[in-house]
């Protein structure tokens, strides 16, 4: 099974929009296997963002992602990635879809509630940087075989 990153940004864990996205993950049929709630360091927000770097918006990504709580998240399933993006909708929330995630919450490009990796190989680095491997639980919920074959 496939693994993404998923992270609730501080403006939505300020908004109480937690419960609502992992509803969203869970009514979709992916797994969690990975739960923090955290204050981000500027070391791992450097990290996370280091694609970036060079870019004029990175310290205010950095910033942003430092002012206050943060849900990550690790959530398994058949095609994750590709999906939760989906669920996601557009980095801009003025042009996501109504009834993805941004699109029925973000405000604006800065405030668009959520990250969730763009690619399997970005959500292996991403994971990696923000959980350790004991920090993921491996199981199997029963409703499994009601969603795959």
């Amino acid at each position: 099974m496939e693994r993404t990153f998923i992270a609730i940004k501080p403006d939505g864990v300020q908004r109480k929009l937690a419960g609502e996205i992992i509803r969203r993950f869970e009514s979709k049929g992916f797994t969690l296997v990975g739960l923090k709630f955290l204050k981000v360091s500027r070391e791992l927000a450097e990290a996370h963002y280091d694609v970036h770097r060079e870019k004029p918006f990175f310290s205010g990504l950095v910033e942003f992602i430092t002012s206050g709580p943060v849900v990550a998240m690790v959530w398994e399933g058949e095609g994750v990635v590709a999906a939760a993006r989906k669920l996601i909708g557009a980095t801009n929330p003025l042009t996501a879809e109504p009834g993805t995630i941004r699109g029925d919450f973000g405000v604006n490009i800065g405030r668009n509630i959520i990250h969730g990796s763009d690619a399997v190989e970005t959500a292996q680095r991403e994971i990696s940087l923000w959980f350790k491997d004991e920090e993921l639980v491996n199981w199997q919920p029963h409703l499994m075989p009601w969603l795959h074959e």
